[in-house]
């Protein structure tokens, strides 16, 4: 019986350094799919390579949606990539947002607009989807405080077996046996404590599924000094999240 491989990343959020040391990793495995979940611009400082890069994927044909802070960057549309920040959007977002857009430009403004929210994947009788954060939502995650009933509804809102999800930048993978969230976590902005790229790598063999996060190490100096240098409200924040791998605020 054949195996089929696939590979899922997501959240690289404008880290090319770590965006490049995660797609070389993924050609040394050679996967039989390649599963991008979305937020590729803002926070990081190389938006415009980033992109770049993730389109490249798709030319070789991985399979990319968009996620919420991707609506942010090509439309300025704070509330519906943020409705969490009840009390309003700091300027800092605002800012790094509108940095981004400037930085990524016409066409690729363009391309970030056409991609879907959600793409699905039949490996034989099996079906993926692919969202960024939970079937049918950009924003509403797998949150790890949130209560099982929320869990199970969301995860009732789509047939498919496998939700290859990010959006919480925390890497996991939790097996309900009727169904599995894979969570790669962030393959450039992570939060878990560990400041290299996460991501995770699906097997399916016959009616069994297994999953493993991977960890890539990168320049996380170089990523963090390049933040700094940009000079943005929040910058400094961002640089020390890169360089912990732990949120600072």
């Amino acid at each position: 019986m054949s195996i089929i491989r696939v590979a899922l990343l997501s959240d690289i959020h404008g880290n090319s350094f770590a965006l490049e040391a995660v797609r070389a990793a993924i050609v040394k495995e050679s996967p039989d799919a390649v599963l991008v979940a979305g937020d590729y611009a803002l926070n990081g400082p190389d938006p415009a390579a980033t992109v770049d890069g993730i389109r490249e994927l798709e030319a070789h044909g991985a399979l990319v949606i968009s996620g919420n802070t991707d609506i942010a960057v090509a439309d300025f549309d704070y509330t519906g990539a943020f409705p969490w920040l009840a009390d309003g959007i700091p300027d800092s977002y605002r800012e790094a947002a509108e940095w981004a857009h400037e930085a990524l430009g016409p066409e690729r403004l363009g391309w970030l607009r056409r991609l879907p929210a959600e793409r699905r994947l039949w490996c034989e009788d099996t079906l993926l989807l692919l969202t960024h954060a939970s079937p049918g939502s950009q924003t509403a995650g797998f949150d790890a405080f949130i209560d099982v009933t929320v869990v199970m509804e969301r995860l009732s809102r789509t047939d498919a077996r496998v939700i290859c999800c990010g959006h919480t930048h925390l890497p996991e993978i939790r097996d309900f046996g009727w169904k599995m969230i894979v969570n790669g976590g962030s393959a450039g902005y992570v939060l878990d404590g560990e400041p290299t790229a996460s991501w995770a790598m699906i097997e399916i063999e016959g009616d069994q599924v297994r999953a493993e996060i991977r960890r890539t190490p990168f320049d996380e100096l170089a990523a963090a000094n390049a933040i700094s240098a940009r000079g943005l409200p929040g910058d400094v924040y961002r640089a020390a999240t890169v360089r912990s791998g732990k949120l600072v605020r």
